[in-house]
């Protein structure tokens, strides 16, 4: 079975085709096709993702990323007499009608493009921006209508689970109970796995996600966006000086709701600590580290100490760790080395720097495991839901 896949929940445009041989959860993928535009030099300017410039990036972009990934994948064959059929075209213009430039550019692009050879087509379809998840549920609409394929939603927080337990061929062979770990810019939440596709939400952020909660305090701190990497390569690259530095003493953050009796998180008001910290204070350089080292560790003390709570209330073998925050040098040092020592023999998943962020190939991923295990869906019954819950993919 070979998945064209397409990712467009937020600020990166994504396609990729895969192909998997076998059944899930055993079965082997290969990665034949995979395009990505970031849009972060786009948004730098405001700080975060402007939703209505992500939609409009995605929409010129989409077709570009479709091409890229099928001729990677060698499914790009051109037509030699470019058409298209009258009700394509009306599908095209009805599914798109709010996206003139993209209808526009895919008209061209099917007429000159033959139906490429692949069995099912992927979509994100939340949670996340609605106005940049409709862009891609619209193109796979009308692709799926025009090519007559099969089209599954998926959701775009289980796509980080599993492209954490995925080697680049396989899925890892979970152990069950598992705990899981979504950390981005809009998830902080711990979701208990029963089984694959069995979510229950055991806990979550009552405010800030801490991937925001990065990136606002590395505005604070003049290390521009997006935060969690300029945050990161400030506190690697300085460790040891950090460790050396008599002033970290009066530079000191809470760790919120860590001695709490629930698995909640709450990152607003360590924000709000950082911002009370250097106000009115001309910061050094020397300080400017110290407090981004503090902020991470506070962050890092407070989600390690959420999971042990979990493992140890519900007896968790695996822990998989999913997110643009995942793919964070210091949280990834940091857990390992916690349970290592304090859960040796917990198996514990963490995703490849470039599945860590958004992509298509995790789409691909669960698009091709909830296609063995769940009825199809119908192409009109596929909407963008910018709150869907993992406990909504049950199966």
């Amino acid at each position: 079975m070979k998945i064209l896949s397409i990712e467009t929940s937020a600020d990166e445009t994504a396609v990729s085709v895969v192909q998997v041989d076998g059944d899930f959860p055993t079965a082997t993928y290969t990665i034949l096709g995979n395009a990505l535009f970031s849009q972060v030099d786009s948004h730098k300017e405001y700080g975060g993702i402007y939703p209505t410039l992500a939609k409009r990036e995605h929409a010129k972009t989409l077709p570009l990323m479709l091409t890229n990934a099928l001729k990677e994948a060698g499914l790009l064959k051109a037509k030699k007499t470019p058409h298209l059929e009258p009700d394509h075209l009306s599908v095209i213009n009805e599914t798109l009608h709010r996206e003139p430039g993209l209808g526009k550019a895919m008209t061209t692009w099917l007429k000159a493009n033959e139906p490429p050879e692949i069995d099912l087509i992927g979509v994100t379809s939340g949670p996340g921006l609605e106005p940049a998840l409709w862009v891609g549920i619209n193109l796979a609409k009308i692709l799926a209508l025009v090519w007559e394929k099969p089209i599954r939603p998926v959701n775009h927080m289980e796509g980080h689970l599993l492209a954490s337990v995925f080697d680049g061929k396989k899925l890892a062979p979970l152990e069950f109970p598992a705990l899981g770990l979504l950390i981005s810019g809009g998830h902080t939440e711990l979701d208990l796995m029963t089984d694959w596709h069995t979510y229950t939400c055991i806990g979550k952020t009552r405010d800030d996600a801490v991937g925001e909660a990065f990136d606002k305090v590395a505005r604070m701190l003049g290390l521009g966006y997006p935060g969690g990497p300029a945050l990161d390569d400030l506190v690697i690259k300085n460790k040891q000086s950090i460790e050396n530095n008599d002033a970290r003493s009066g530079l000191k953050l809470p760790r919120p709701m860590l001695s709490s009796n629930d698995l909640d998180f709450s990152f607003s008001g360590l924000k709000t600590a950082v911002r009370y910290l250097i106000n009115d204070r001309d910061l050094t350089k020397a300080e400017t580290i110290i407090i981004a080292n503090e902020f991470v560790d506070a962050v890092s003390e407070v989600l390690i100490k959420k999971c042990h709570s979990a493992i140890d209330r519900y007896g968790i073998k695996s822990l998989i760790i999913g997110g643009g925050v995942s793919a964070s040098r210091n949280i990834k040092t940091v857990f390992l080395n916690y349970f290592k020592t304090n859960k040796p023999n917990l198996k514990i998943y963490i995703p490849d720097t470039e599945l860590a962020t958004d992509n298509a190939i995790m789409i691909a991923l669960t698009a091709g495991a909830k296609s063995q295990t769940e009825p199809p869906v119908a192409v009109q019954d596929i909407v963008a839901n910018g709150n869907l819950a993992l406990e909504q993919t049950d199966g």
